[in-house]
């Protein structure tokens, strides 16, 4: 499949990379970011080879009338476009609110105002919230425990609502844990394995917030870029939601124990209090995804750890990545 496409927040972590990707495989691509949290050296070199074929947008995604002309003869948009922190949300559910709630809705009018074939949104499993089962199953969700949890519940809304009231086709991937390559260790609110790596790379202990036995379902970019583009791709699934993760629960003193094996190191963990809004437990079931969208995750935790220690160890890189 090739055809326009528009990524909205593709100037940062997971945008850039599916951005990348949707080049390659031949698609013509608008990127949509107001470099927020996104950068622009994300966008650089590869995006350049692509000539006329990519083009980036520096606006708002609530700027609905820009971004009605921005998805004019657009067939798909991949919906990344958020502010992607609990803690954040925690400290200024404001923010969130406008940029995650407000910014889907106007995603989706523009869209469907544009005659945009499908909307790709990105959710997370922290809709999960307080359902102590386990694996994360699409049908069985808990209370929120965050300002960015209840934006992503209501982004699915939103979704399921336009493909049922406007015959807008939805789909909603709920992310879990996603790292990778120009995810940045810099910010504040910088995600747990870029943070790791980055320490233990410099001969620092790791900090973790709680014991280090919570887990999580840690999912190496390619896997999520290849679930979008199965998402696209796939017929029969508007409206539905899916786990995106690798079904595999990790927890941060097995990370930190992995990351001292592939760095040669010993270095323990510094443990401080928990953080509010963290879920204690996760790990997704995918069995919906591999039946419905045919997705396998094709690389472990171990390979993607290779992959950004590799990345980080570089002088030059990490200061392109972004939260």
């Amino acid at each position: 499949m090739t055809g326009n496409m528009a990524v909205t927040g593709g100037a940062g972590f997971i945008g850039s990379n599916l951005a990348e990707h949707l080049l390659d495989m031949g698609c013509t691509v608008t990127v949509v970011d107001n470099l927020s949290t996104g950068r622009e050296q994300n966008l650089s070199g590869w995006s350049e080879q692509a000539g006329s074929r990519f083009r980036f947008l520096r606006m708002d995604v609530n700027d609905t009338e820009q971004l009605r002309r921005a998805f004019e003869g657009v067939s798909y948009v991949f919906h990344l476009a958020a502010i992607p922190s609990v803690t954040r949300s925690i400290e200024d559910p404001s923010a969130t609110q406008y940029s995650n709630i407000n910014g889907t809705l106007s995603v989706l009018i523009a869209a469907r105002d544009a005659g945009v074939r499908r909307v790709i949104a990105a959710s997370s499993s922290s809709i999960y919230g307080d359902d102590p089962n386990l694996p994360k199953k699409e049908d069985r969700v808990g209370k929120c425990l965050s300002p960015y949890a209840l934006s992503k519940a209501v982004t699915e809304e939103y979704c399921r609502l336009f493909c049922q009231l406007y015959g807008l086709e939805t789909v909603c991937l709920r992310y879990f844990n996603v790292f990778g390559t120009r995810q940045n260790p810099h910010s504040d609110y910088a995600a747990v394995i870029p943070l790791f790596s980055t320490r233990m790379l410099a001969g620092k202990q790791p900090i973790v917030y709680g014991d280090g036995e919570q887990t999580r379902d840690f999912t190496f970019i390619s896997n999520v870029v290849e679930a979008n583009w199965k998402a696209a791709i796939t017929q029969g699934i508007s409206g539905e939601a899916f786990n995106i993760g690798c079904g595999i629960q990790t927890s941060l003193n097995q990370l930190i124990q992995t990351l001292n094996e592939i760095l040669g190191s010993d270095l323990k963990a510094v443990y401080e209090a928990a953080r509010k809004g963290d879920v204690r437990n996760s790990v997704a079931d995918i069995g919906k995804a591999r039946t419905m969208l045919g997705y396998s995750p094709a690389i472990s935790l171990e390979q993607g750890l290779r992959r950004v220690v590799d990345w980080y160890s570089q002088d030059s890189q990490p200061a392109r990545g972004n939260a």
